[in-house]
């Protein structure tokens, strides 16, 4: 799920603070900030959980009295998933004085963006604005196509790779692997280090299969689950997420395929129910920066609060999870512990379930944060 990081708001006490002495713009009593992703459509169902995540934590620091006096108030955009209706939203909240911009579904959203805020900063000196990038993990955001005015809090998706392939190793039963992905930047990146990592770490493990599909158009995966099972898988790598996560699962329940997933975002709306219905119990794996179960007092009390007042079914966020985390100088890329989770039926150690299934996620490794860097080709022009 595109869930946004706790972290990335509690980093704007101390953000905001420097943007409040460099731009005249944030003279008013309130820092606003433009929420840009999909509220309508396919991907609306992530968006909205993104947006009220985003104002609960906007509305906890506001009771502890804001940032340097000044409260933050969190105005959605509806993008449709779409790069260019994208633009038009960021000139909007340009347009009504927002100076910093969150986004976070889809790296083709997110480079166009990005590439706009390098230009129109560039343009428009004293108005600049700040692109904070919560999940949009295509790594050229913050490689070749990196600027300063983009930060990204989310682990791109090589980082998560590698962490991924370093579990994978580790287990001899994986020997026929099917990748199956959405076809854009993000589906491409995933693709593509999967097989060079595998290559590398695990070279007897045969691909068997390497889908690509359209993002959010597809209704029916049966006959893409119909090539997973024919050709003799035990395994899936996937990046999909939101509806194209959970309705390749249900297919692939409906067709009876047994095999072990290992995904980015299992977590996100529909995958926890899509799981407990195939009953693959802790047979489908997710890498991610954090999970509700993980055994921290501070990240379960924060999950519970949350959860008590979004009664939501469905409504769940990545929080803190105790370990440290930096946003690395070269390339604007943060860096924080990272989690491979099963999700399957719960321990008592595991308090919370998702979406009402009686499952829950269960922590199997933890990456500190100095184990989850890769090298940047980022080469960025700061301003002068």
């Amino acid at each position: 799920m595109r869930y946004p990081n706790a972290l990335l708001i509690s980093c704007l006490c101390s953000l905001v603070p420097i943007v409040l002495v460099q731009t005249p713009a944030f003279a008013q009593d309130t820092v606003r900030i433009a929420y840009i992703d999909p509220l309508s459509g396919g991907g609306a169902s992530i968006g909205e959980v993104g947006v009220k995540t985003f104002q609960f934590i906007a509305d906890e620091i506001n009771a502890k009295g804001g940032v340097l006096g000044k409260k933050l108030e969190i105005v959605p955009y509806d993008n449709k998933l779409n790069p260019q209706e994208s633009l038009v939203q960021v000139q909007k909240a340009i347009d009504a004085g927002i100076r910093i911009v969150t986004q976070g579904n889809g790296s083709s959203v997110a480079a166009a963006i990005s590439d706009f805020a390098a230009k129109f900063n560039e343009r428009n000196p004293g108005k600049e604005f700040l692109f904070l990038n919560y999940a949009a993990v295509d790594p050229v955001l913050t490689n070749d196509k990196c600027n300063y005015w983009h930060f990204r809090w989310d682990a791109n998706s090589d980082i998560k790779m590698e962490a991924l392939t370093n579990y994978m190793k580790t287990w001899p039963s994986i020997k026929k692997l099917y990748l199956i992905n959405q076809d854009y930047s993000f589906g491409q990146a995933v693709r593509a280090a999967a097989k060079t990592m595998l290559s590398a770490k695990r070279p007897d493990i045969q691909i068997v299969g390497d889908e690509m599909h359209p993002l959010l158009k597809i209704t029916d995966f049966a006959p893409y689950v119909a090539k997973i099972k024919a050709s003799g898988a035990d395994s899936v790598v996937t990046g999909n997420w939101g509806q194209d996560f959970a309705l390749l699962l249900k297919a692939a329940a409906d067709a009876g395929l047994q095999v072990d997933w290992y995904t980015y975002y299992a977590g996100g709306t529909g995958g926890p129910t899509a799981i407990k219905q195939s009953g693959v119990n802790h047979r489908v794996f997710e890498i991610s920066e954090g999970h509700a179960n993980i055994p921290h007092r501070a990240s379960q009390d924060f999950e519970g609060v949350f959860r008590a007042k979004y009664e939501i079914e469905g409504m769940k966020i990545d929080v803190f999870d105790g370990g440290d985390g930096f946003m690395r100088k070269d390339d604007h890329q943060f860096f924080q512990p990272m989690y491979i989770a099963s999700f399957g039926e719960r321990s008592d150690k595991e308090p919370f379930d998702e979406e009402k299934t009686g499952w829950g996620w269960r922590i199997i490794t933890r990456l500190d944060a100095a184990n989850t860097m890769l090298p940047t080709s980022c080469k960025m022009d700061r301003p002068s």
